[in-house]
């Protein structure tokens, strides 16, 4: 017998404790039979000031990851959600993911994955995005880098990209829409063929679906990439309409 709410698919989703972004957006995005359950990885929300400080954010995150699997596991979630972005792609392109992937696997047994190295790549195929991106992040420019080779990898590649440094993970999901809107202006030109946000608790998801109509072209925000992704892997075509044309229309 399915679980009675959800009969289509139970997500298991990992996040930091630290992150209020993803489990809201991804509730508002969830069709009718799908329920979401979160599985935190205890972290403490420390001030970030320096690229060091975000190497220990990013280590201390990947600290937390067996812990967290574990407890979403008590749920007997069918498909799992990895609800963060730098993880995935942090040290070296796609090599990352599959590590994570590997340890997952390992602790929850085979189970399918949505990362964000994988959901940007199936998105940008799916809206026809051509080669040269823009990138917003939360992050600071230590990020960069990472950022870089990643999207080298998947075959893209980034002209230009607006790090906004946030001084804590909790503080990530404090960012203004104004602040995102201009963040998006100001690595948009005529050199663009689309925009991808990263950063999981940046609340880019109705920004991003805002400014695919002004600036006329993709606008991926991560969490609901990743989210279309998981869906989309489940065979669930519910189109979900406010956040931009990927849910809407693919």
């Amino acid at each position: 017998m399915a679980d009675a709410l959800g009969w289509r698919r139970k997500f298991g989703i990992v996040t930091p404790s630290t992150n209020t972004i993803v489990q809201p957006e991804y509730d508002s995005m969830r069709p009718h039979g799908v329920t979401n359950h979160i599985g935190r990885m205890y972290i403490v929300d420390k001030p970030v000031d320096s690229d060091e400080d975000f190497n220990d954010l990013i280590y201390r995150i990947d600290n937390a990851l067996e812990d967290a699997i574990d407890r979403v596991m008590t749920a007997e979630p069918e498909y799992l959600i990895l609800g963060m972005s730098s993880e995935s792609i942090w040290g070296g392109g796609l090599e990352p993911s599959r590590r994570i992937a590997k340890r997952i696997r390992e602790r929850a047994g085979d189970i399918g994955i949505a990362q964000a190295a994988d959901a940007f790549p199936a998105a940008l195929k799916a809206l026809g995005v051509g080669k040269r991106l823009a990138v917003v992040s939360p992050y600071f420019p230590v990020a960069d880098g990472h950022i870089r080779e990643y999207v080298d990898e998947i075959g893209f590649e980034v002209i230009r990209a607006k790090h906004l440094s946030c001084r804590s993970a909790v503080l990530i999901g404090h960012t203004s829409e104004d602040d995102l809107r201009r963040a998006m202006q100001e690595v948009d030109g005529d050199d663009i063929d689309g925009i991808i946000q990263f950063g999981a608790n940046l609340p880019g998801a109705k920004v991003a679906a805002e400014a695919e109509k002004w600036l006329r072209k993709p606008v991926i925000c991560v969490n609901v990439a990743t989210y279309w992704y998981a869906l989309r892997e489940n065979n669930i075509p519910d189109k979900v309409y406010g956040f931009g044309s990927l849910l809407s229309e693919h």
